[in-house]
């Protein structure tokens, strides 16, 4: 078993130096809220990270969104039909959307982004491959042509988490989408101050006072987006030490997430409240880069594989078995896709065989280039577990600390791992994106769409259409297994165990929406 040291902490004070906001946090119409990592890029279709998508939830709006049972509602969509053949689809906008710069949303605006969006993400892309024309009808309708029938065209569009379908101006959502954009307005319920904002501190958003939220309570993502505070600031608090303390002492109002080894110095404060946002969960991933040494050899991935325990991570990570699960199913246990894996694999390494392997393959030596992020709690602990395990297997490991939007800008190189590229590195995604193949990032196989790593499958490729254009459930739950089962055989990347942890707020902090993201319409202080 991999052991590794915890961290403890005294109970005593180690506060930021927040005194002169003391007050203001005291004020109903100020919420100030500490992200799971600082937010330092602003272009939620350029990056997957879960802090800017957070970010892009403040102040974008979205065509559909996905309510607390995970069924897709409208959003800025007041109507859609369907041709009877299911191949054309009409959306038309409803009435009062503006952009914050006070010009009208078009239905051409929506064109745009849709297209800079369909570029960068699984399901976009998808969605991209069945389309034969998307345009603007009017100024607030557009269609959507298809080759056949396909049957995520809605949950494409409301798609919860990374990368989000967000609506953007034509004039910004034209930037190249491997290019980040240089504007943050949008049509959301806030408005980002960029002149109060200093990324490393605190970013700031006000309510938008001409939003128009929809007539619906909210619920999940979707619903009446409406601001019970003036102010929201993002804090830059790395320390989630100083994160517990500042909220114990009232000078923030929420933490987005609560490191496991932290919360009993929460549950005897009555001020304090703990909020499971997210019961579906996370889960833990190891990615490989396809491109260069020592993982571009199959043989290599396999045998990393082969060193992999899930209960090493979820120890080190998580700790308390309440709030972990071993789980060895691609598509998440529980849910309508999520299959066990059979055998061993992921649950009991043979290092004997990998290191077989390892010869087998001819590695030479090479170190395998491993990203430590160090700013993200539950990720600290998964690269030491990945380098003991690996050199336990026969690898030679340089593991290599850095904050995680070091890791977040330095996954997108496709240098050699000794120039400055890199060979793997931990990170995790809500249960949410990754219930299907097609919503999976990590599962898109075609090197000039995939995630980073850039796996080369086109038999996995084969698999994913076939799943797309399955209607029968029964007959798609066996598509994913196949998919699964492919992913594992040529290692394209390791999930490692499922995690669940909660938020904090003060206990004045009304409203927090039980979905697979935080959001901050419907929040109130009383």
């Amino acid at each position: 078993m991999i052991k590794i040291n915890r961290r403890t902490f005294a109970a005593g004070s180690a506060m930021l130096a927040l005194a002169p906001h003391t007050a203001g946090a005291q004020n109903k119409k100020l919420l100030r809220f500490v992200q799971n990592g600082n937010l330092t890029i602003l272009d939620p279709i350029w990056t997957t990270a879960y802090v800017t998508r957070d970010h892009g939830y403040m102040i974008y709006d979205t065509l559909f969104s996905t309510d607390e049972n995970n069924e897709v509602k409208p959003q800025m969509v007041d109507k859609y039909e369907v041709s009877p053949d299911k191949t054309l689809w009409t959306f038309t906008l409803r009435d009062g959307l503006e952009w914050h710069d006070g010009q009208p949303v078009t239905a051409e605006d929506c064109v745009v982004s849709i297209k800079r969006w369909a570029a960068r993400d699984a399901m976009g892309q998808k969605l991209t491959e069945f389309t034969t024309e998307l345009k603007p009808v009017d100024a607030k309708t557009f269609t959507l042509k298809l080759k056949e029938p396909y049957g995520l065209v809605l949950a494409s569009l409301g798609k919860q988490s990374s990368n989000v379908p967000f609506m953007m101006p034509k004039r910004i959502a034209s930037t190249d989408p491997f290019k980040q954009i240089d504007s943050q307005v949008g049509s959301g319920p806030f408005i980002y101050v960029n002149a109060e904002s200093k990324p490393g501190e605190k970013h700031v958003y006000i309510k938008n006072p001409k939003y128009k939220p929809r007539a619906e309570p909210a619920s999940g993502l979707a619903g009446g987006k409406i601001a019970k505070v003036d102010r929201v600031e993002f804090i830059d608090m790395p320390d989630p030490t100083q994160q517990v303390n500042a909220l114990i002492a009232g000078e923030v109002d929420m933490i987005e997430n609560v490191p496991h080894d932290l919360l009993p110095l929460l549950k005897n404060d009555k001020n304090v409240q703990t909020v499971n946002w997210n019961p579906l969960g996370q889960q833990f991933c190891i990615r490989f880069n396809h491109l260069t040494k020592p993982f571009d050899n199959l043989k290599i991935r396999q045998a990393a594989l082969l060193c992999m325990r899930q209960e090493d991570y979820l120890k080190a990570t998580v700790g308390e078995p309440q709030y972990y699960k071993v789980c060895t199913a691609a598509f998440v246990c529980g849910t309508p896709n999520g299959v066990d894996l059979k055998g061993d694999l992921l649950l009991k390494p043979n290092f004997e065989k990998s290191k077989a392997l390892l010869k087998e393959a001819g590695y030479d030596g090479s170190p395998v280039v491993l990203m430590q992020s160090t700013t993200l709690p539950v990720l600290t602990n998964t690269a030491p577990v990945t380098k003991s395990l690996l050199e336990q297997g026969g690898f030679k490991v340089d593991m290599q600390s850095m904050d995680w939007q070091t890791v977040v800008t330095r996954r997108t190189k496709k240098d050699p791992a000794d120039k400055g590229g890199w060979s793997c590195f931990h990170t995790y995604a809500i249960a949410a994106d990754i219930l299907n193949p097609i919503s999976a990032a990590w599962m898109v196989a075609d090197p000039a769409k995939a995630w980073f790593g850039w796996p080369n499958d086109p038999e996995m490729e084969k698999l994913r259409d076939a799943y797309a254009k399955e209607t029968d459930p029964a007959k798609a739950k066996d598509l994913a297994a196949a998919v699964q089962v492919r992913a594992i055989d040529q290692a394209q990347y390791g999930w490692l165990g499922m995690w669940y942890g909660p938020g904090a707020s003060r206990a004045n902090v009304k409203g927090w929406l039980k979905a697979p993201v935080t959001v901050l319409w419907n929040i109130e202080k009383a």
